[in-house]
C-alpha cells in the first residue's frame, strides 16, 4: 500500500492549515473593520476640534465687535462736543463783531474754550 488516502475528515495537516486560514481571515478583518473604527473616531475628534476653533473665533468676533461699539459710542460723543465748541467760538466771534466784547476778551475768551 502505497499511499493510502482518508476519505471524510482531513488529516492533522489539513486541521492545522484550516485553522490558521480562519484565523488569518479572523485577523484581516478585525484589523480591517478597527481601521475603520479608528479612522471614523479621528475624523470626529477633528471635526470637534474644528467646531472649538470656529466657536472660539466666533467669540473673539463678537469681543471685537463690542469693543468697536463702545469706541463708536465714545466717538460719537467727542464729535457731539466739537459742534458744540464751534458754536462757542462762532458767538464769541459774533460778539466781537457786534462790539460787545475787545480784541482782548475775544483772544481770551477763546483760549479758554481751546483748553490753552
Amino acid at each position: 500500500m502505497p499511499f493510502m488516502r482518508r476519505v471524510g475528515r482531513p488529516g492533522l495537516l489539513g486541521t492545522a492549515v484550516r485553522t490558521a486560514v480562519v484565523a488569518g481571515t479572523a485577523t484581516a478583518v478585525s484589523g480591517a473593520v478597527g481601521g475603520a473604527v479608528a479612522q471614523r473616531q479621528r475624523e470626529r475628534a477633528a471635526e470637534e476640534q474644528q467646531a472649538a476653533m470656529l466657536q472660539q473665533q466666533d467669540m473673539e468676533a463678537a469681543a471685537s465687535a463690542a469693543t468697536a461699539a463702545s469706541a463708536a459710542t465714545a466717538a460719537s460723543a467727542a464729535p457731539a462736543a466739537a459742534p458744540d465748541l464751534v458754536q462757542q467760538l462762532q458767538q464769541l466771534g459774533a460778539l466781537r463783531q457786534q462790539g460787545i466784547l475787545t480784541d482782548a476778551e475775544f483772544e481770551q475768551a477763546k483760549r479758554q474754550l481751546l483748553g490753552g
